[in-house]
């Protein structure tokens, strides 16, 4: 009941209304979490339940035909397996390269779009745009593009490497030697759009008036980039971190579209390598202890450089 009684003298009672709980903004509670239903229950549905399962499976046996009736549980028999697996710590190895490589060159290409397109450049918002747009285009399309340019015999690519001199041009995404490098490239390439929109964004939100009093100091572009904008932007660098290495470590769409882990094995990263394990070889429970694995890997990573940079910003 959303009301009581009470009496005051001889009179008959009178009811007395309790206040309805509201939220910090003065509106109704119950409102609130209506609006909020549909995204908990995707949340729910997409995101809690399949990570929970995902840990449960990663210490059983399940091929998935043989139905939940053919779950067996082996304990940490998976990551003692995983641990002697070699192939395993081959994908890692090439996952570590991927993203030791893609990540600082996105980073860093972001950064320098993002300086560039900072001071009076012509049409600065139509090419923040375009340098965005391969961020949310699908990586089919971003694939098939690079495919075509990276063809050994007629691609855009090794045609001007051969009209200025390159008699053997690289074979790219049908080479073992070049195809994971190809595959960072391209992933770089794709990011730094993204990048370079969030550091153009912190760069105009800092105050001008830093700049002219290090200028009146004398300090000189170097000293005013590595004391003000460098330390200022070290939260925003460190969020793009941990977000490009949570995305480069489970890049999955382009290795798939373009070279499927190949040739040979030559890229077959930690994500395809679980693909494959689990939907390939049906080994459901091997592959959720590789992504285990994977997923403490990331979190260690993302712990450390979170904390390096505490203390390190021009505000903190």
């Amino acid at each position: 009941m959303s009301s009581s009684t009470t009496s005051t003298g001889p009179g008959p009672p009178t009811a007395v209304r309790r206040p309805r709980r509201r939220g910090p903004g003065g509106g109704s509670l119950t409102v609130g979490w209506l609006f909020l239903l549909p995204n908990l229950l995707g949340f729910l549905a997409f995101t809690l339940v399949p990570l929970v399962a995902g840990v449960g499976i990663a210490f059983t046996d399940w091929n998935v035909v043989s139905g939940l009736s053919g779950i067996t549980f082996v304990g940490l028999d998976n990551f003692t397996v995983l641990i002697a697996d070699q192939q395993f710590w081959q994908a890692v190895g090439r996952t570590v390269f991927y993203a030791g490589i893609g990540v600082p060159l996105t980073m860093f290409g972001g950064m320098a779009l993002a300086l560039a397109l900072n001071g009076p450049v012509f049409g600065r918002s139509a090419l923040r745009v375009i340098f965005f747009i391969p961020h949310i285009v699908t990586t089919i399309a971003i694939g098939f593009v690079w495919l075509l340019l990276l063809n050994p015999t007629s691609g855009l690519v090794n045609l001007t490497l051969q009209a200025i001199g390159v008699d053997e041009p690289p074979t790219w995404l049908v080479s073992q030697e070049w195809s994971l490098l190809s595959l960072v490239l391209i992933a770089a390439w794709s990011g730094m759009g993204f990048h370079g929109v969030i550091y153009l964004s912190a760069l105009q939100s800092l105050p001008a008036d830093l700049y002219e009093a290090a200028e009146l100091d004398g300090a000189g572009r170097w000293r005013r980039f590595t004391t003000i904008t460098w330390r200022s932007l070290m939260p925003t660098t460190t969020f793009l971190l941990v977000m490009s290495l949570i995305a480069q470590s489970q890049g999955f769409g382009l290795i798939a579209f373009l070279t499927q882990g190949g040739p040979g094995t030559s890229s077959t990263t930690l994500s395809y390598y679980m693909y494959q394990t689990g939907f390939q070889f049906y080994r459901f429970g091997y592959a959720a202890a590789m992504g285990m694995m994977s997923f403490l890997g990331v979190l260690l990573l993302s712990i450390l450089f979170w904390r390096l940079q505490r203390g390190r910003g021009l505000y903190t």
